[in-house]
């Protein structure tokens, strides 16, 4: 989907399609003791099925809040979050979330009651279906030999890996990961990335993904979306479809890397027309 950016002008508006996912002028605040805090502000985008987008901006720019909006942990003071057209206002089945921390997984239960659990719990599957489920997506991540393992067993590559399979057996409408390699060594992180673009080849599930980190955002997603510093406003959206773990150290991915960081932090750059840019296809928010 590339309408238009709600609420902002752009650079290349294109006939609207139908999005599985939309985010329509959404601020989002949080309290501390001293005041109110505004995280995002007038936020607007659209995932399609089957994309793999990307939220990428620097510390403290809203990303991981808006992830969150999306799970349904918490409410916009402004603006609305819509999944299939459906308003989201709480936690559900549809939107499952893998975070950055692995501890997550409760040590007491092995790698397949892990991944089962969310489905019995929920009341999607009764237990021989659902473990039939686990175990289906834990051969695909690769651990159908250590169903029986406990997590403190794992290393955190494979702590990742149940995460991702036990995030996939509930078949959510979309998957939400918030910085889900950011706490692995760069070896692992590499290698998690790569089995991730793998398994989405093979399910073609829909993805949305938050990283402060530009390399990874072009390997990952197919769409950027682009954040300023706090508070976060849409800064530009780019399309890296064309680019993989195979692209990196390239030249075209290197000077990408460095155009996105300027339209991130430089004042001025959105004002650039596209082809100063170079880009093939983005969309510039004014």
């Amino acid at each position: 989907m590339n309408a238009p950016l709600q609420g902002h002008t752009v650079s290349k508006p294109i006939a609207a399609a139908q999005a599985l996912l939309s985010v329509d002028n959404v601020s989002l605040e949080y309290r501390t003791p001293q005041r109110v805090v505004r995280a995002t502000h007038q936020v607007s985008f659209e995932v399609d099925p089957a994309d793999r987008f990307v939220l990428l901006g620097p510390s403290g720019c809203g990303k991981s809040t808006l992830l969150k909006a999306a799970a349904g942990f918490i409410q916009p003071v402004e603006g609305e979050i819509r999944l299939q057209g459906q308003r989201v206002d709480a936690p559900g089945p549809d939107r499952i979330v893998v975070f950055q921390e692995f501890d997550q997984l409760p040590p007491w239960k092995t790698v397949k009651q892990n991944v089962m659990f969310p489905l019995l719990a929920s009341k999607t599957l009764k237990r021989k279906e659902a473990e039939a489920r686990a175990l289906h997506y834990l051969q695909k991540v690769g651990l159908a030999a250590f169903a029986d393992a406990y997590p403190h067993t794992l290393s955190g590559g494979m702590k990742a890996r149940v995460a991702i399979a036990r995030a996939l057996a509930m078949q959510p409408k979309i998957l939400l990961m918030d910085e889900p390699f950011a706490a692995l060594d760069a070896l692992t992180r590499r290698k998690m990335q790569e089995e991730l673009l793998l398994l989405w080849e093979e399910v073609r599930f829909t993805l949305l993904f938050v990283t402060h980190s530009i390399e990874e955002a072009l390997v990952v997603g197919n769409r950027i979306l682009l954040l300023s510093p706090h508070p976060g406003r849409v800064r530009a959206e780019v399309h890296s479809h064309q680019y993989d773990l195979h692209s990196l150290g390239g030249v075209a991915f290197q000077e990408s890397a460095r155009r996105i960081h300027r339209l991130l932090f430089d004042e001025g750059q959105s004002a650039q027309t596209e082809h100063e840019l170079g880009f093939a296809d983005i969309r510039i928010a004014y």
